[in-house]
């Protein structure tokens, strides 16, 4: 087939760009190949990446990176009944406690960016609505800078109602991951290739039923291992990928994805003046967040949920090597543009 050309109309004149989009999308694998045969081949940067995301996001293992970051979550959950809320990301007092929050003024009085919609999605249920989801941006002030903390990522909470035990809440986190891999998998190998080709990557294992152990028993695993590791204590990054690799290594699966924790949840207090005592014992003020211990002294269901970082998930299903790969404009302690 011929094609003429009759008339050609420019929609943009682009100036020089800053890399080629082929530099931009290629594997350290080539670029290692190359220098081995004598060849150099430009390496773009992260820094030069993300100063200019709105070009990286060019390259084809970014379009899928993209995809990937779809609508199963919500898809799957309304399946299940659950509905989708927006909730509020100012608020007038702290909703998880401590230094990390993003304090600021609003209209004169001090006010702060949602840490998690930790306190109305429970309100909602409250509210009488069964079963909640929220797909939002949440923000957290850590000086953190490593490959897996952003200042503001994309969370994924789920609120519902608990009928007999909590583990029901465990069983749609069970079933949700699943779900989640089983459709990627299926509908998406062409993306999946797409980013396995310029970042290498072994498929995730993961079995239909997920693996569950008590804390105790993965203390236990941990002291075998000859690990010390404090039994009242949280596991902090080391511990966690240890024990996800001993959880794979006698169970064939990980019970974090790859080594590390993606979800974290529980049954809440429901309870108004249990909840009160304990915002006290942990010093957060009270009166700054009475609207929502008021939201439970009219009778609140037993009640539970759990919280997802969706960048985080992406990451560690494609084994990518820093969450910034996954957030579209990402931001951490040093980063506050583009």
């Amino acid at each position: 087939v011929e094609i003429q050309v009759r008339k050609i109309y420019c929609v943009d004149r682009a100036d020089p760009l800053p890399f080629p989009i082929e530099d931009a999308a290629r594997s350290e694998a080539e670029i290692q190949s190359a220098l081995e045969r004598g060849e150099q081949l430009a390496r773009v940067n992260q820094s030069t990446r993300l100063e200019h995301r709105h070009l990286e996001l060019r390259t084809p293992a970014n379009q899928a990176i993209i995809l990937l970051k779809s609508n199963l979550f919500s898809e799957f959950l309304r399946k299940l009944d659950f509905c989708q809320i927006c909730t509020p990301t100012l608020l007038g007092g702290t909703s998880e406690g401590g230094a990390n929050v993003f304090r600021l003024e609003y209209f004169g009085k001090p006010a702060c960016l949602a840490q998690s919609p930790q306190f109305h999605k429970q309100m909602a249920v409250s509210g009488d609505c069964q079963r909640v989801f929220i797909v939002g941006p949440v923000f957290r002030a850590e000086d953190s800078n490593t490959h897996r903390h952003l200042c503001e990522f994309t969370s994924l909470d789920v609120e519902m109602q608990i009928k007999d035990h909590y583990s029901e809440v465990m069983d749609i986190v069970d079933s949700l991951f699943v779900n989640m891999f089983d459709k990627i998998n299926e509908n998406y190998p062409q993306e999946l290739e797409a980013i396995r080709k310029q970042f290498p990557f072994k498929p995730l294992k993961y079995r239909k039923k997920t693996l569950r152990l008590t804390f105790e028993q993965g203390i236990q695993m941990l002291k075998d291992a000859g690990v010390e590791v404090d039994p009242l204590g949280d596991l902090n990054t080391e511990t966690e990928r240890t024990l996800g690799k001993l959880v794979l290594e006698n169970n064939s699966f990980d019970v974090f994805i790859r080594g590390e924790e993606i979800s974290s949840g529980a049954q809440r207090v429901h309870r108004a003046a249990l909840l009160e005592s304990r915002a006290q014992e942990c010093g957060l003020d009270v009166k700054a967040i009475s609207t929502y211990i008021n939201s439970f002294r009219h009778g609140t269901p037993l009640h539970g949920g759990f919280g997802v970082g969706l960048e985080r998930v992406v990451m560690l299903f494609c084994a990518l090597d820093n969450i910034r790969k996954t957030s579209l404009f990402p931001r951490d302690p040093r980063r506050l543009e583009p």
